[in-house]
């Protein structure tokens, strides 16, 4: 099942467990906008070549719709949709004023040099520079684009509409950046799995973790466990897959990454088949990676027994199916990787304010963020009767609904 199809089941489940009326239901699924754009650029060697970018705007009810931009070759408006749905409620559930957004070009960054990724982000921001905003659309870094990529979106927004340093986030510090959004959505999978772990009579200290995916998100989950005294045991990333039942010595490995490029041949740990390690035994998987990884297939096989989903839809609905039954308990991606997100708007009002916040501050509000956020998911699973995911999903469909009637819906 893909993503769109997932997120809009998971999203008339929660309308059913709310009981909204079907007209709204179908008005809160359809996107507000959906751009598509032609970007023609010359090449380095002066041949002209084309790609197609696109927005989609899904839902302002709530504030200013807000959502990565990715560069990726697979990037298609089924996706896009998709992601842009749950941004609306992500940032819903999080309480945090944005609606949902998400947008990309299709095109392989590897393949294009600095200069022509720049041309690239230019004309695509010439071409939708009138329809995002401050107070209407604030794009950010996702698969494939990054601080670089949001500064040239800056610079050339403002060269339209006047200095603008609100309207991306995930900026370079030096251009009005947030301390601490480097690390945010990874500080906020273990703000979220603490807070889960609590509930549970656990903490990190004494448990067993298993991380898929080293990147940006992974790397900063491992480091922030570790530094709790929590034993990460196998880690992976697309260069290979390591584990050592005993702990990995993050800072070792990080070094060692940042050093070689990759994590093969790391000394602290033995090699192992990237596959091996979803069905690991640990107490915490947190997959950090690509969405539908965890899927009927395999879902029988994962011996963890909490799973903290820091990807995007990385479990698909039958595998959720087998893992409920088996009473494995999974924080959902909606939650668990909104920290990224909660320190982008931080950086959004620090923008506006024109005064910025010392680290310290950005990580203590990320905290209360994400334990209040968890607090009222579990309210909703107790007044619905439901588990973890559809306490998020009944928790932020409920706020965009509350929203849309309160502005006056069928005016």
């Amino acid at each position: 099942m893909n993503a769109l199809a997932a997120t809009n089941r998971n999203f008339r489940h929660a309308a059913r467990i709310l009981g909204l009326d079907s007209k709204l239901e179908r008005s809160l699924l359809i996107p507000f906008r959906e751009i598509k754009v032609e970007c023609t650029i010359p090449k380095d060697d002066g041949t002209l070549v084309s790609y197609v970018g696109f927005r989609v705007q899904h839902d302002n009810a709530r504030g200013p719709m807000k959502g990565g931009i990715r560069y990726h070759p697979e990037v298609d408006p089924d996706e896009v949709n998709a992601l842009a749905q749950l941004m609306t409620w992500k940032t819903a559930v999080a309480d945090i004023p944005y609606g949902g957004a998400k947008g990309g070009i299709g095109c392989t960054p590897r393949e294009l040099s600095k200069s022509e990724l720049e041309r690239l982000t230019r004309v695509f921001t010439q071409k939708i520079h009138d329809l995002i905003g401050v107070n209407t659309d604030v794009p950010a870094p996702d698969m494939g684009t990054n601080a670089q990529t949001m500064a040239w979106i800056l610079d050339e927004y403002s060269k339209f509409h006047g200095h603008s340093p609100a309207i991306v986030t995930g900026k370079p510090i030096d251009l009005g950046g947030s301390l601490g959004r480097e690390a945010a959505t990874g500080r906020g999978v273990v703000f979220g799995t603490e807070a889960l772990l609590s509930e549970h009579g656990k903490s990190i200290k004494d448990l067993t973790f298993v991380i898929q995916g080293f990147g940006n998100v992974g790397s900063w989950a491992a480091r922030l466990i570790h530094e709790r005294g929590g034993k990460v045991i196998a880690v992976n990333d697309i260069t290979g897959a390591i584990k050592n039942p005993n702990g990995i010595d993050i800072p070792a490995l990080l070094k060692f990454k940042n050093d070689t490029g990759n994590l093969k041949g790391f000394p602290g740990g033995d090699s192992l088949d990237a596959n091996e390690l979803l069905t690991l035994e640990c107490d915490v998987l947190i997959p950090c990676a690509l969405g539908g990884v965890l899927s009927r297939e395999n879902a029988a096989d994962v011996k963890a027994k909490f799973i903290i989903e820091a990807a995007n839809h990385p479990t698909d609905p039958e595998a959720d199916e087998i893992l409920s039954k088996k009473g494995v308990i999974i924080l959902p991606d909606i939650y668990a990787n909104s920290g990224g997100v909660t320190v982008s708007y931080f950086e959004w009002v620090q923008n506006i304010q024109g005064f910025m916040w010392d680290e310290d501050k950005v990580n203590h509000e990320l905290q209360r963020y994400m334990t209040r956020a968890f607090q009222n998911i579990k309210s909703m699973c107790q007044s619905h009767n439901c588990n973890l995911r559809m306490g998020a999903f009944t928790l932020g469909v409920n706020r965009v609904a509350r929203a849309t009637l309160l502005r006056g819906w069928e005016a």
